[in-house]
């Protein structure tokens, strides 16, 4: 594939995902955001109803079908940005969804408070009758964060203000993907090279050391020159959660993240704890990456290089789908004929264009098919990306084929479980075919990769977060030289010795934009080790596994995702999950050692 990004309107059209199945197009978009406003206007008029059991459903349902049309409207403007982030008439529509949102959010933020004004024993007997069936767990759920729920004025209020509290990321995200120019670059050979969002993690990629250290030089300079705006950015969206945190009765604005799903802090504090009791581990692969790259000093664009570049194999996009459709195989006919589907009926938008969003991934709504944003590159990254987003969207099929409006949202805690199932199965699949050693140590790279960047390097953005909020928290100063430090000091604990600190890492941070979501980003550490569990069970202990796993996708937020997870077979409130996920890390890291001296 050339290295010069397209504009959008080069690309085939059966490379772009089909939105159809939200709109026609723009101007029935249009339509709808209008036609909506009626149905919101009609919210206040539902304040001081909410008192009897039927009028509670009777609210429930219609919030429900407005929300529906509403998430539509959303994901379509959303998904109509991340084409071409440059866009005018898709910034608009985004900026107006996200506006129309608040503004619905906002005047229904009095029910809450107003149903649990009326006192424990009234809700218990509401809860109990019969036209509240479907709404039981929900219920139950909202009177236990009854003490962390506001007045219906001071709901409304905070609501009210939700545009304006979400400005810091989109700040953040418009300077990242639309304003963000990097210089080019040289490669070894005088060759000029492009550097953009979408091209830099393969920019890091390539075997040609030059290249990388300067793509790398590049990239990290525009971060820098930002730097004080993206620090602000960052300082807003933490002040904003650390003062909710404090107004809503919480002890930190992690404990009131992590309340929302039900998950003990204990769970995170398990995840940081346990993973550096396997710091040398990680060391190990470190010291193993220099090895085989031969190099006298380990910089940081050398992490993402390839072990066995030379055995790296290139794959069309059909065939990933093959590729893909043959690793999800043990999960049965009936998920893999639905991937198959998805393949055909262009949920998936494929390649780089100028000005998409960087990254990938999965999206949708109760009334559409899910919808995958990707940037495919041919490598064998972008194959097992194909399968994370495919588990993603198999997971938002599954269970909104299952679960009413209300429950087919599942929590982010359980989010990337299915992602990563998909992922490891892939691996797992290559390496049962794969003899040729060589090919062996790619395939092992890129499962040492995925802890690497999955359960190291994500709670190592966990503990960044914890320890940048705790900050605030404390009353210091978010500024960039403080957050720089802090990030600067973890890279140093994660990756040891033998890894040289550029100047241009410290600044790794502001590049994160997971970081606009308040603790978000543990979920991928635990979301891995607990897939790593259940990939190894789908393959070991067949049918009864894979019937839990169907299961589990299809519970949507129906009960709470430590329960879900234990219906699965793994159990996360104890550290028994993530030291195995660590056992198989160190085992797949032997086998790369060995490789390594058998082919030195």
């Amino acid at each position: 594939m050339s290295d010069k990004v397209k504009e959008r309107k080069e690309i085939e059209e059966q490379y772009k995902w089909d939105l159809s199945t939200l709109f026609a197009d723009d101007a029935a978009w249009e339509k709808e955001f209008s036609a909506v406003d009626e149905a919101i206007a009609e919210i206040p008029s539902w304040q001081g109803r909410l008192n009897t059991a039927a009028n509670i459903r009777e609210w429930f349902d219609c919030y429900n079908e407005l929300s529906s049309r509403l998430e539509n409207i959303f994901t379509y403007a959303f998904l109509r940005n991340a084409e071409d982030t440059r866009a005018a008439d898709a910034q608009s529509m985004y900026a107006r969804a996200y506006g129309k949102i608040v503004d619905a959010e906002s005047k229904g933020a009095f029910y809450r408070p107003e149903i649990l004004s009326l006192g424990e024993e009234k809700l218990n007997e509401i809860i109990q009758d019969e036209a509240m069936k479907p709404y039981e767990f929900l219920m139950k759920d909202m009177q236990r964060m009854a003490a962390h729920t506001l007045s219906a004025k001071e709901e409304q209020l905070l609501a009210a203000f939700g545009e304006a509290l979400g400005a810091s990321q989109r700040i953040a995200e418009n300077l990242m993907d639309a304003d963000m120019v990097y210089d080019s670059v040289k490669d070894s050979e005088g060759n000029e090279r492009e550097v953009t969002d979408s091209t830099f993690i393969l920019l890091q990629t390539n075997k040609d050391r030059v290249l990388r250290e300067n793509a790398f030089r590049s990239y990290y300079k525009g971060y820098r020159q930002h730097i004080n705006t993206f620090a602000a950015a960052y300082a807003g969206t933490v002040k904003a959660a650390v003062t909710e945190a404090k107004y809503r009765g919480f002890g930190s604005s992690r404990e009131m993240s992590l309340a929302n799903a039900n998950i003990p802090v204990s769970v995170y504090d398990n995840l940081v704890e346990t993973v550096h009791k396997h710091m040398d581990s990680m060391y190990r692969y470190v010291r193993l990456r220099k090895k085989i790259l031969g190099l006298d000093e380990l910089h940081y664009y050398d992490i993402y290089t390839p072990l066995a570049a030379d055995a790296a194999k290139h794959y069309t996009y059909e065939e990933a789908q093959q590729l893909v459709l043959k690793a999800v195989s043990p999960l049965g006919k009936e998920y893999t004929d639905r991937v198959a589907k998805a393949f055909e009926d262009r949920w998936i938008d494929v390649y780089p264009n100028t000005g998409k969003m960087g990254g990938a991934f999965s999206s949708g709504t109760y009334t559409s098919n899910p919808y995958i944003m990707m940037n495919f590159t041919g490598t064998l990254d972008s194959v097992s990306t194909i399968a994370h987003e495919m588990g993603h969207s198999m997971h938002t099929w599954n269970t909104k084929n299952s679960q009413p409006k209300h429950y087919a949202d599942y929590t982010m805690f359980v989010a990337e479980v299915a992602s990563t199932v998909n992922e490891n199965l892939l691996i797992e699949t290559l390496l049962k075919e794969e003899k040729d050693p060589k090919v062996r140590l790619a395939l092992l790279n890129q499962y040492l990769e995925g802890f690497k960047g999955t359960v190291y390097r994500q709670t190592m953005f966990a503990e960044f977060e914890m320890k940048a909020h705790a900050m605030a928290e404390r009353g210091e100063s978010l500024d960039p030289a403080s957050l720089s430090a802090l990030y600067r000091s973890l890279i140093e604990q994660y990756f040891g010795e033998d890894l040289v600190i550029d100047d241009e890492v410290q600044y790794e941070w502001s590049r994160i934009p997971h970081f606009y979501s308040p603790f978000y980003v543990y979920v991928y550490s635990t979301g891995y080790c607990t897939a790593t569990a259940l990939s190894q069970m789908i393959q070991n202990d067949g049918e009864e596994a894979v019937k839990k796993y169907i299961e589990f996708l299809q519970m949507g937020s129906s009960q709470y995702p430590i329960d879900e997870l234990i219906h699965a077979g793994v159990d996360l409130s104890t550290p028994e999950p993530l030291e195995r996920a660590l056992a198989l890390f160190d085992r797949v890291l032997d086998e790369a050692e060995k490789i390594a001296d058998e082919i030195a």
